[in-house]
């Protein structure tokens, strides 16, 4: 993955930008190392053909997708769309990651529990190795560094006996 090779994100979404599904981009937008492609693209809500038309552009910008966000928000809101994306991500193979709502407060559906690869927090570390990971196959295998305030002095006075 890299600049010139971004990862293809899909975020789900009910043809408007939510709170949550800005807040992603937010989050991803924090890890200066991490090259996304939103394919998502709400803003694309089709002037008429009805929910065919809405199925069809809802295909389009998931098959572009190597991995998608599955937002509980927008499973809340409008469960048949979100069940339906979740839906054509199966058909085409695309790992789903879903993120508890943010707060803390309330809990991923258990529908978008069981169907999603992996559950993350709303942290940019977690998100970006779980996109990496279902999305391209990489293990980050990070290491967490823990900083200790004055570990450095302490050291030298072990070192001076």
């Amino acid at each position: 993955m890299s600049e010139s090779n971004p990862i293809r994100v899909y975020v789900t979404h009910a043809f408007d930008e939510s709170d949550d599904y800005l807040r992603v981009f937010e989050f991803l937008e924090s890890d200066d190392r991490f090259y996304y492609l939103n394919v998502a693209k709400p803003e694309n809500i089709p002037e008429s053909g009805g929910l065919e038309a809405i199925k069809d552009e809802l295909i389009q910008q998931i098959k572009q997708s190597e991995v998608i966000i599955v937002l509980p928000s927008t499973h809340d809101q409008k469960p048949d769309l979100s069940r339906f994306q979740m839906d054509v991500a199966d058909a085409n193979d695309i790992p789903k990651i879903s993120i508890k709502p943010f707060g803390g407060m309330g809990t991923v559906p258990k529908e978008v529990e069981e169907r999603c690869n992996e559950i993350t927090e709303w942290n940019e570390r977690d998100m970006v190795d779980a996109i990496k990971k279902h999305g391209r196959g990489e293990d980050t295998a990070r290491w967490e560094v823990i900083d200790f305030p004055g570990i450095e002095d302490l050291m030298k006075d072990d070192n001076k006996e």
